[in-house]
């Protein structure tokens, strides 16, 4: 069979190891794998929300409202904007799949910054698209600007607070890239971790509000991270109707699921979950700052759930993950990514408590 030629320029998407492949692999019991590479909220989702989606279980065998509405509704609500704003995707990358496709052939380019969220690529290759990467990991303006300029690429891709590193970008630089490029240059701003930027500084805060008004812009966001439910795939994009109106033509029915459905809505009203989930991540991110500090190694200043450590020559961050995963610790190895660096998701206070033991050890 001839698959399409585009194909072979995709590598796979490599995600986060599941706690069961580590208890298949290692024999180690399921309540001794400490999973902190998948950037879940280590409080799971709101009871509420587990309850609304217990008692909608009856209802599994029914295909969802596929008007979303009720969704769409709480939405407009949050962020003041209409409900023909916005589309509903199984998670945000779904509404990044739906922009590729609407947008993309294979005679334009797509920018990014040098290290950031997989998919990007992926998608932007799937429609045999050209990849133009910055020279930093950091949205640095000048050289958004710069790449913009020579290769006038079809899609440009701001991901703040950004995936795998966690540095952020202030709503002032994206709305400068905002403003130096053309119309004809649809840009995505992907917040899918910014409640947690939002908390830390209000500058680096951005809403859909933020970026409404242009009719190539798109705002990301999803339930994922700060909501806790990460296994519901509940995603949105948010811009000018016109534009949701031309990726509604990519969307297929009922993409996401009945119960995925009433987990967003019931979500939507429980806005002091997240609250209490960032006061719990804002008290142990500063553990793992004084960890890296006294263990002599650099980190990333994180506007996300998550921490990058940066290692120098003298540790191998493939060996660490290596050595952390056969103790059924589970991170996140940036290898793959040109970085000697692991990402590690903020974990309850015993879930990190495991973690620095581990680790301790695994670099002693």
């Amino acid at each position: 069979m001839k698959f399409n030629e585009a194909l072979k320029t995709i590598k796979t998407y490599e995600a986060g190891k599941p706690i069961e492949l580590v208890v298949r692999e290692f024999g180690i019991e399921p309540k001794d794998v400490v999973k902190l590479a998948s950037n879940e909220n280590p409080k799971g989702c709101s009871p509420k929300v587990a309850k609304a989606i217990a008692d909608n279980a009856h209802k599994a065998f029914l295909y969802p409202d596929d008007s979303m509405f009720e969704l769409k509704e709480a939405l407009s609500k949050k962020f003041e904007v209409q409900d023909d704003n916005i589309i509903i995707g199984a998670g945000s990358d779904q509404v990044l799949e739906f922009i590729s496709r609407a947008v993309l052939t294979s005679d334009d380019s797509v920018l990014m910054s040098q290290v950031t969220f997989a998919m990007y690529e992926i998608y932007a290759k799937q429609m045999g698209a050209n990849i133009v990467r910055t020279a930093s990991y950091q949205h640095i303006v000048e050289e958004f600007i710069e790449a913009y300029n020579e290769h006038k690429p079809k899609i440009i891709y701001l991901c703040t607070p950004n995936n795998p590193t966690g540095d952020a970008t202030s709503k002032e630089d994206v709305l400068k890239i905002i403003n130096a490029v053309s119309k004809e240059t649809l840009i995505v701003v992907d917040g899918a971790y910014m409640e947690y930027a939002a908390a830390k500084d209000k500058q680096y805060s951005i809403t859909p509000n933020d970026i409404i008004d242009f009719s190539n812009v798109i705002y990301l966001g999803t339930f994922s991270k700060a909501y806790g439910l990460g296994g519901m795939r509940v995603g949105y994009g948010i811009a000018n109707n016109i534009l949701i109106h031309e990726l509604y033509k990519m969307r297929p029915p009922f993409n996401i699921s009945t119960l995925s459905l009433v987990a967003g809505i019931e979500a939507c009203k429980h806005e002091e979950f997240v609250e209490e989930s960032i006061a719990l991540h804002t008290e142990q991110i500063k553990r793992y700052e004084e960890f890296a500090k006294e263990q002599g190694f650099s980190y990333i200043d994180s506007y996300t759930n998550f921490i990058t450590y940066l290692f120098d020559d003298k540790i191998d961050s493939t060996k660490i993950a290596d050595e952390l995963l056969q103790q059924g610790v589970i991170i996140r190895n940036l290898a793959s990514y040109g970085m000697n660096a692991v990402r590690i998701t903020i974990g309850t206070k015993e879930q990190n408590d495991r973690l620095f033991s581990v680790l301790r050890k695994v670099l002693s």
